[in-house]
């Protein structure tokens, strides 16, 4: 065991479980995981069968990475199943839905 890692500046750890739920839109939740000192953040999104962004999600300041980890997340173009990785450059925009129902990891690096 190397319990010091722990106590390296910085090292942070979260559970899904137990991170605050913040409801974003009917049936679209976020729990943030992560908030760096630079802006970056991290967290999970949630979203129920039959739910939708209401308008675009444009990407400012930065880039976002999504991991759909599961379900099937559409874009607004196609589906990306459960496995899928998008990297969504700064000033792009999508409009994320779904029909069944997707689980999201998602990281912004720049905030």
């Amino acid at each position: 065991m190397h319990p010091e890692i722990l106590a390296q500046e910085g090292y942070a750890f979260a559970r899904v479980d137990q991170a605050p739920i913040q409801e974003l839109f009917p049936g679209v939740r976020h729990r943030p995981l992560w908030t760096g000192p630079n802006g970056a953040h991290a967290g999970v999104l949630e979203m129920d069968p039959g739910s939708s962004w209401p308008r675009r999600d444009v990407h400012e300041p930065g880039p976002e990475e999504v991991f759909v980890l599961a379900g099937i997340f559409h874009d607004g173009a196609r589906d990306h199943p459960a496995g899928t990785f998008l990297h969504a450059p700064a000033g792009s925009w999508h409009v994320p839905a779904t029909t069944s129902g997707c689980t999201l990891f998602l990281f912004y690096p720049a905030g």
